[in-house]
C-alpha cells in the first residue's frame, strides 16, 4: 500500500488503491468509472459473499448468493462502508466506516443488524480482519502518527500496538492457523507482501519486485498468498507515475516457501483485492473488464472468469 495521503480522501486511498483516474503514462488502459462494487469476501460456507458498493448512490455493504443471486443491502448510512469479513462462525460481519477525515471499524450481525462501533479514535481505522477462532481482529490505524497493525479482542477490547515502523504498514489477514499475519509495508521503498508471527516478531518479505503488491491474503491452507499488483510502470518510475490510477493491475499468488510467484490474470484492464473461497477451488475478486469495477468469480488457477454484480 503507498503512504496514506493526509487529506480528507486518504481513507480510500490507502485501504482500497482505487484511484478512478488514468494519467498519460497509463493511457492504453481503459478508464474504469464508477460507482464501484468491489472488496467481496466469502460466508464460512462458502454459500454467500459480502461485498461493498455504491450501486444505489452510497458506499454501503451487500450480501449476495455466490452464484450473483439474491443481492441484499446490509447498511444504509450518511457515511461510507467498506472491506467487510464475515465471522469465521458467519455470525458477524466486521467492515469500517468512513466519514471524513477519519473512519471507524464496526461489527454488525450477519442480516446488517445491530451494528456495534468498535474503535472511536478521530483518526483512520480500516481493514479489519478476524483471527480464525473470532476471539480477535486485525487492523491498520493512524493513530500513532502513521499506518501500523493493531490487534483488539471481538468486542473492541485491549487494543494493541504490533508494529512500529516509519513506513506505512496496512491490510493485515490472519494465517487459516492463527499463528501468523500477513500484511503490506513499504518500509524497503516499494510496497511488498510481508507475513510476522502473531505478536508482531519473526518479520519475512515475501516479494521484491519493482511494482507495488496490494492486499494480500491467505490461501485455505497456508500455503499461498494471493494479492494484486501493477504492471505497465517504468524501470524507474515516478511518484507520479506510481500514484496514478490502477488500470492495469493483475492478480498473483506467491507460494509461501519457494517463493514461485503465478499471474492468473492476463487483462488491460484493472482485477484486483482476490480472495479465496474456502475450499480454495475459486477465487472472488474486482474487475473492471465492464468498465466499472464489479465482482467477478474464477476457478484457482485463474480460468472460467464469471461476472457476478451488474449495477450501473
Amino acid at each position: 500500500m503507498l503512504a496514506v495521503n493526509r487529506n480528507k480522501h486518504r481513507v480510500v486511498l490507502a485501504s482500497l488503491f482505487l484511484l478512478l483516474t488514468t494519467s498519460a503514462a497509463f493511457a492504453q488502459a481503459p478508464v474504469c468509472e464508477g460507482p464501484s462494487t468491489r472488496d467481496a469476501s466469502w460466508s464460512p460456507d462458502g454459500t454467500r459473499l459480502v461485498f461493498d458498493s455504491g450501486r444505489d448512490g452510497n458506499q454501503e455493504i451487500y450480501v449476495m448468493n455466490a452464484d450473483g443471486s439474491d443481492i441484499t443491502r446490509l447498511t444504509d448510512t450518511p457515511a461510507s462502508e467498506y472491506y467487510p469479513f464475515f465471522s469465521p462462525d458467519g455470525s458477524r460481519i466486521t467492515y469500517f466506516q468512513a466519514d471524513g477525515d477519519r473512519s471507524v471499524i464496526y461489527v454488525m450481525d450477519a442480516d446488517g443488524g445491530n451494528p456495534r462501533k468498535l474503535t472511536d479514535e478521530e483518526t483512520i481505522n480500516a481493514d479489519p480482519d478476524w483471527t480464525p477462532d473470532g476471539a480477535q481482529i486485525v487492523f491498520y490505524s493512524e493513530r500513532d502518527g502513521n499506518a501500523e497493525i493493531y490487534v483488539m479482542d471481538a468486542d473492541g477490547g485491549n487494543q494493541t500496538r504490533l508494529t512500529h515502523t516509519l513506513a506505512d504498514e496496512n491490510t493485515p489477514s490472519w494465517s487459516p492457523d492463527g499463528s501468523r499475519l500477513l500484511y503490506i509495508s513499504v518500509r524497503d521503498g516499494n510496497a511488498e507482501v510481508y507475513t510476522m508471527d502473531a505478536d508482531g516478531g519473526s518479520r519475512r518479505r515475501l516479494t521484491d519486485d519493482p511494482r507495488p503488491d496490494r492486499v494480500a491474503r491467505w490461501s485455505p491452507d497456508g500455503s499461498k498468498v494471493i494479492f494484486y499488483t501493477r504492471l505497465g510502470l517504468p524501470d524507474s518510475p515516478t511518484r507520479e507515475q506510481r500514484n496514478a490510477s490502477w488500470s492495469n493491475a493483475e492478480i498473483y499468488t506467491v507460494d509461501v516457501h519457494s517463493g514461485e510467484r503465478v499471474r492468473l490474470t492476463h487483462n488491460t484492464y484493472r482485477d484486483n483485492s482476490p480472495v479465496f473461497s474456502p475450499d480454495g477451488s475459486q477465487i472472488a475478486f474486482s474487475s473492471c473488464e465492464s468498465g466499472k469495477l464489479q465482482i467477478h468469480v474464477m476457478n484457482a488457477d485463474g480460468s472460467n472468469i464469471r461476472q457476478l454484480t451488474f449495477s450501473d
